[in-house]
């Protein structure tokens, strides 16, 4: 059996090394080959994330790829495609991805239905506002990254399956030694330059204030060019390889969030990485950030910055209560967002969903 995996980006983002490819050793025990055909590639994105003008000629010859392969009558027995077909395409295109005739797996974890239907443009909003719903309406089955994409989706896909971005355990875990206690506490956060300036940026006064008071230090990977100096700041740039020793490096994961209705279709991905590295985190109680933190037990939920003081003195001042909350964290991703958990349970849904289809090969 073959699945190609209709990816939106290359392996540079973290969707789709999370979302796609860590269950490529599952599925090929399960006798399961993926091929994978990203609509725009890892030079893209790194173009995205350094701000550079994007070149739109490109951009559309990517389209014009991907429709030349689902018009080639592709050699899969399912299509298991990352948020939609083709960005900003109205609904037309994206029933093309039902031309090779295969069933389709439609699986996302964003709420990019409101990049439509809550445009600031009122053309974008009448022309595209209900894209997704088609695109979403041709699926077999539908991923969906929390509980609210789900609600979204379960109108429109019978059967949709709540998958959360998870981590493999064995590879995001706590460091093998303790650090010395004479070293400064580490708040750490980790994302993308556009998150960065969305939420953490506005955030940095409360964070360096605390930090100057505290003795402690905040280090930052992933803010790229949007990153300001600080004697109190360490900015990293992020890289497969130097994600895990960096969240492994920090003693506190933070993930504010301002209560939008895109910040409620989030996954909570870089809770999910520092818990599983053994951190206490603190994070804003929006979506499903209140499902992962239980407040006082993996972590700490706050709102105002008077609370997000509070919680931040609370850690920096308390080693044993880092350790517990941290302990209590990669428990719950190991029993709730793990790969070791979902390696299993994504192979057994696909393979029913092939069956159940006919597949010729079962």
């Amino acid at each position: 059996m073959k699945i190609a995996l209709l990816t939106k980006y290359g392996d540079m983002a973290a969707s789709t090394r999370q979302r796609f490819l860590q269950y490529q050793p599952f599925l090929l025990t399960a006798g399961i080959e993926t091929v994978q055909h990203a609509l725009l590639d890892n030079a893209y994105l790194s173009q995205i994330y350094s701000e550079r003008r994007q070149n739109f000629a490109y951009v559309a010859s990517r389209y014009v790829k991907r429709l030349n392969w689902l018009r080639s009558n592709p050699d899969v027995d399912a299509i298991w495609l990352h948020c939609e077909v083709f960005p900003f395409l109205p609904s037309l295109a994206e029933r093309m991805v039902s031309l090779p005739g295969k069933p389709i797996i439609f699986d996302f974890d964003d709420a990019i239905f409101h990049n439509y239907d809550l445009h600031t443009n009122r053309l974008v909003r009448f022309a595209l506002g209900q894209k997704l719903k088609t695109t979403i309406g041709q699926a077999n089955m539908a991923f969906c990254g929390n509980a609210y994409l789900a609600k979204y989706t379960s109108e429109l896909c019978p059967r949709t399956e709540v998958v959360p971005t998870v981590v493999d355990t064995s590879v995001y875990c706590p460091p093998s030694k303790l650090k010395p206690k004479n070293v400064l506490v580490n708040i750490g956060w980790i994302g993308t330059p556009s998150t960065w300036m969305q939420y953490m940026h506005p955030m940095l006064p409360v964070f360096i204030e605390t930090a100057a008071k505290m003795g402690a230090r905040l280090s930052v990977m992933g803010a790229e060019r949007n990153a300001l100096p600080h004697p109190l700041l360490d900015f990293v740039d992020w890289s497969v390889d130097c994600e895990v020793p960096f969240l492994q490096n920090i003693d506190i994961g933070v993930m504010p969030l301002t209560d939008t209705p895109w910040a409620r279709g989030k996954c909570g991905y870089k809770l999910i990485q520092y818990m599983a590295c053994g951190l206490p985190v603190i994070a804003s109680p929006v979506g499903v950030n209140c499902d992962i933190v239980e407040h006082g037990v993996n972590g700490f939920l706050v709102e105002t910055e008077a609370e997000w003081v509070v919680a931040l003195n609370a850690l920096i001042s308390d080693s044993n209560l880092r350790l517990r909350m941290g302990a209590a964290g990669r428990e719950k991703v190991k029993r709730d967002y793990s790969l070791q958990v979902y390696g299993p349970k994504i192979t057994n849904l696909l393979l029913e969903m092939l069956k159940l289809q006919g597949n010729k090969f079962l």
